[in-house]
Order: structure tokens, then sequence, then C-alpha cells
């Protein structure tokens, strides 16, 4: 009996693209069991990823240049979103605003200048609808730097110079902003984060940024501040994302805060797949406990298992044990065929030909 089987991963960050992942996996399940049917879905949270994801699902779909903006740290990088057929622009902060792009982090310095100047050449290019993938930032400046791009201006301090410039910003003027799109601005996240406090932006993600302790706390300070002089909810799930980025744009942009996994999964056709699949395939670069939240697997697991249908993870290295339809779910380890991380990373779409080889032993069973 022939399978269907959907192959939706997340991106093994640093490694390879959700795409070439799933692709990966496809060929090494085809290699064993050629008359199956096997989807691609790429996945993405809002992070890295997010605009790939997008456009190998829907027809149509098309880049847009920015062209330069500024990166995180001030030096020029390219900028683009995503045009849909509905008129929606899909940015994604990572693309333009993301860690990677630091030539050395800098946790009070890195702005969000960058993803503003798309922002805003996304909304004066005529998009109905913005959806803003928040993942993967460098910047821990609620978004301020964006603002600043988008006409928000403020009396004394800085906008533009990172976490660091709230310091001295008195007070902030919005009415010269640039008007979002008719049907609104939705912000993609994978975190539940607020904006400050000990599961806040800075608490959680400023160490990975490169903030020392000192820092962290200084940063917490500044976001208070920044809170205080914008008002909103510095509260609500998700305020914290991207280094408060989603706070700023939910404060002063009118954007509303959703699950990323969970709105790409309904966008991309992902949610009727599994419905319609006999067994479907995820997988990230690291499974773990993280991995059963707002994350794209978590999620998946969770879909995979209202819909009764099997599932197994494939990822990087595995550390988490989870159930779907009441089963266990089959777990695949690259670090386990390669031998060592460092060989998992250099060469993964080999070592995921032959996970995909093997789920096809394991899980295709009629």
């Amino acid at each position: 009996m022939a399978f269907t089987v959907v192959v939706a991963p997340d991106s093994f960050k640093g490694s390879l693209d959700a795409r070439s992942v799933a692709s990966a996996i496809r060929e090494g399940w085809l290699s064993v069991r050629p008359g199956d049917e096997v989807l691609l879905h790429p996945q993405a949270d809002g992070g890295e990823g997010t605009l790939d994801a997008v456009e190998a699902a829907i027809p149509g779909a098309r880049r847009v240049s920015a062209g330069e903006v500024l990166g995180p740290d001030g030096r020029p990088t390219p900028g683009e979103w995503l045009q849909l057929p509905d008129g929606t622009a899909v940015v994604e902060l990572a693309q333009m605003s993301g860690l990677p792009l630091m030539g050395e982090l800098d946790a009070l310095g890195a702005t969000t200048r960058g993803l503003g100047q798309v922002l805003r050449a996304a909304a004066e290019s005529g998009a109905k609808r913005i959806l803003v993938g928040l993942g993967g930032s460098a910047s821990t400046d609620a978004g301020a730097g964006a603002l600043a791009e988008l006409g928000l201006v403020a009396e004394g301090g800085s906008l533009i110079e990172g976490g660091a410039g709230l310091a001295g910003i008195r007070s902030l003027d919005a009415s010269e902003m640039v008007t979002p799109p008719p049907f609104g601005v939705e912000l993609l996240t994978d975190v539940t984060a607020p904006l400050f406090g000990p599961t806040g932006a800075a608490a959680v993600f400023g160490p990975q940024k490169g903030a020392s302790p000192a820092e962290v706390v200084e940063l917490d300070g500044l976001l208070r501040h920044f809170a205080e002089l914008g008002g909103g909810d510095p509260h609500y799930p998700g305020t914290g994302a991207a280094g408060g980025t989603g706070y700023g744009l939910a404060t002063f942009w009118g954007a509303g805060i959703t699950s990323g996994a969970d709105h790409l999964a309904e966008l991309t056709g992902l949610t009727d797949a599994i419905a319609a699949a006999d067994l479907v395939l995820t997988g990230e670069g690291r499974f773990d406990s993280q991995s059963l939240g707002g994350k794209v697997v978590g999620q998946l697991l969770q879909r995979a298992d209202a819909a009764g249908t099997r599932v197994g993870v494939i990822a990087g290295s595995v550390d988490a044990v989870a159930e779907a339809a009441g089963e266990p779910v089959w777990t695949a380890a690259l670090v386990g065929y390669a031998g060592s991380v460092e060989a998992a990373i250099a060469e993964p779409a080999r070592w995921l030909h032959e996970a995909g080889a093997d789920a096809a032993r394991a899980l295709g069973r009629d």
C-alpha cells in the first residue's frame, strides 16, 4: 500500500534551510519506498526561514527588494520582503536585523533600523497587510530603531542607537508615523516572553546577544523606561519577542501578536495536509524540551496528535521524548549517523538522506 507522507521540518539553523532539509528527507524516504507520495511543507515559526517556507507554499509569491538597509550593527545589508498574491507582505526580521549579521556582538548597541526600513518600503508599496516574523534578532531595543524609521520621534535620548539609546528619552511622539496597511499588521513569534522582568526580553535572550549580567540588568531597566513612556501592555505574551520589538510594533503600530508556528501552518496549508496524510516527518536542529512549546516541531506534534496521524522527528540532536496519537514518537539524530556534531553540521544533507531512509524502514510498514 502506498503512503502519503508530509515532510514539514523547520530549518536547521546555521546549517540548512527548511526547504533543503525537507528535500533531503524526501529523497531518503523515496530511496526505500519509491511508490509513496511525499509532499514537502517546509515550515518556520517567524524566525529564520520564514520567507522561504511561505514562498515554497504559496504559488505566485515573489521576492521584492528594499535595496540596501542598515544591518543590526549599522553596516549595510540587503533588505527584502515577500509579496503574496492577496496583497500581503511578509517580512522576516532575521533577514535584515538578525544576530548572524553582527560583526561582533553588541547587546547595548544593536538596532532594528533595517527592519523599519523594510516595513516602511512594504507599507508604502501598497501592501494590504503585513506579517512580520520576529525571531533571531540581534538587538534589545524594544523595536525603537524600526519605529524611528517608521516616523516615531523621541525627545532626548535616541531611538537609533540600540537599547542603550533609550536611557535619555523623555517623551515619544507617534503623530507622524507611517500609516499601517488597511488590513493591519500581525507579528509572528515563537516566544511568550513579556517585555521586561525575570522572564522578559533582556533576562532570557540578552545573554545570547552578548549581554553581560550587568548589561542584562541595564537593558531590563531601559525596557521598563521605554514602556513607561509608550504605554500599552508590556506584560502581554510575546511583547518581549525580538528584544522587545513585539512591544514596540504592538504599541505604536497597532500590530497583533500571534504564534508564528500556528499562523504559518495555516498559511501554508499544513493543517489540512496533516489530516490527509498517513505519516508526518518533521525536524529541527535540536529536539529538546523547548521544542514542545511554541516552536514548529511542538506545534506539529500537537496537530498530528489531534488528527490521529503518526509522526516522526529527525533532528541534529535529540534530547526529548514525546508522544503523538497515543504512541511514542519515532526520532532520529544526525549526530548518531555522523558520529559527532561537527560531522553532522559539515554534511547535513547526507545524514538527512540516511535518516529519511531509516524513517521509511521503521515507519513505512503497511
